[in-house]
């Protein structure tokens, strides 16, 4: 009894530890857009460049992710869970100390790696210190450790560039108590050559990943053009920032109720409804403003509702390839964003062609064939991960 206790109080430090390295790591993450005027100005380049400079991260930190992850599974992941936040905070808050933009370049590029290398680690250890019944909760807790963060990012860059570093002290502490946390982590399954892993992403894992994708393109297709919408109407950078702050706040919450609800009915019946339910809702906050009265609290239900799938399919994920959960974890949370990411400028040329709200509407309409994805999804199996 004594020993049961003693191993789930070490699996619950373990997943603080791992869901504070996530809050602080994408934290930093959000840094780096709010500080792109101020780059700018400091290093003498066009807006393209600095745009550039998100792009890079994106790379490193999200398309390159199950690359990241393989190599997690072949090295000791507690390195891996450690170094990421550190990684990614020392390169992104020292980016106003840099000789030259290439040298910039290659300092945001670092921190991505940091990130990518944090994410399917950090999602590894919740997946397998986490018990098999209550596995949707723990890892929708590890995904809103990470959305709070993302909230809290732009508060960090608004001190300015002379004053980030100070920040970096927060990863430092994080990474040092992840370290002493975390057991070594190398994966036990049988070890397959690299060119086999391209045999994890198949079958039904494909179509997860698909399903995520769409979902998560109409996700950042909304986000992206609200700014348009909203000064198109009338309203101003206060409101916007309101707008989004609320959608986080809610994704956060409805992550963490739709992981707890995919433990007790099932996790593709979460993925077909929270993405389906949410569509008619989506439509109606596109047509809206804050002048309605319900404009906020549908901003809410809109950000709970499809948010709710986010750390669901990561577990669905994980429970496709029991054997491989980091990299399973990666597909889902960095190379399904990073792969939507990459198309998002797709949304913005159609606004170009149309109208925001029309490109919005488009962009939203991903969901019907996502949700239809969902649906055809068969239920994983709770194993127990080794």
């Amino acid at each position: 009894m004594q020993a049961t206790l003693s191993t789930t109080r070490h699996a619950a430090a373990i997943a603080v530890a791992v869901t504070a390295g996530h809050f602080i790591n994408d934290a930093y993450s959000a840094m780096l857009t709010p500080l792109t005027p101020a780059l700018q100005a400091k290093y003498g380049v066009s807006i393209a460049a600095v745009t550039f400079l998100g792009s890079v991260y994106s790379l490193t930190s999200s398309v390159l992710q199950p690359v990241l992850g393989i190599l997690g599974e072949r090295l000791d992941r507690r390195y891996a869970a450690a170094l990421g936040p550190l990684m990614t905070g020392i390169g992104l808050t020292l980016m106003g100390f840099v000789p030259w933009f290439g040298a910039l370049v290659l300092l945001v590029a670092v921190a991505g790696f940091g990130s990518g290398f944090f994410h399917p680690a950090g999602a590894a250890y919740v997946a397998q210190h986490s018990p098999p019944d209550k596995r949707g909760l723990w890892a929708s807790l590890f995904s809103a450790g990470g959305t709070a963060g993302m909230a809290l990012g732009p508060v960090f860059a608004g001190v300015g560039l002379t004053h980030l570093p100070w920040f970096a002290l927060i990863g430092v502490v994080i990474a040092a108590i992840t370290f002493a946390v975390t057991p070594s982590g190398v994966q036990k399954a049988k070890r397959i050559p690299l060119r086999d892993y391209a045999g994890i992403f198949r079958g039904p894992l494909v179509w997860l990943w698909a399903m995520a994708v769409l979902r998560s393109l109409a996700s950042m297709g909304y986000n992206a053009m609200l700014p348009f919408m909203l000064i198109a109407r009338g309203y101003g950078t206060r409101e916007v920032a309101l707008t989004l702050a609320v959608y986080s706040v809610a994704s956060a919450i409805g992550g963490i109720v739709g992981g707890r609800l995919s433990d007790r009915v099932g996790r593709v019946t979460v993925l077909r409804g929270a993405i389906l339910t949410t569509i008619p809702f989506f439509a109606l906050l596109i047509l809206s403003s804050p002048a309605n009265w319900w404009f906020y609290p549908l901003t809410f239900i809109v950000g709970a509702a499809v948010n709710a799938s986010i750390p669901v399919g990561v577990v669905t994920a994980q429970e496709y390839a029991p054997g491989h959960v980091a990299v399973a974890s990666s597909i889902m949370m960095g190379f399904s964003w990073g792969f939507a990411g990459l198309l998002v400028f797709l949304v913005g040329a159609l606004a170009d062609a149309t109208s925001p709200t029309t490109a919005a509407l488009a962009a939203l309409s991903l969901l019907i064939p996502s949700a239809i994805i969902a649906a055809r999804l068969p239920e994983p199996q709770k194993v127990q991960f080794s």
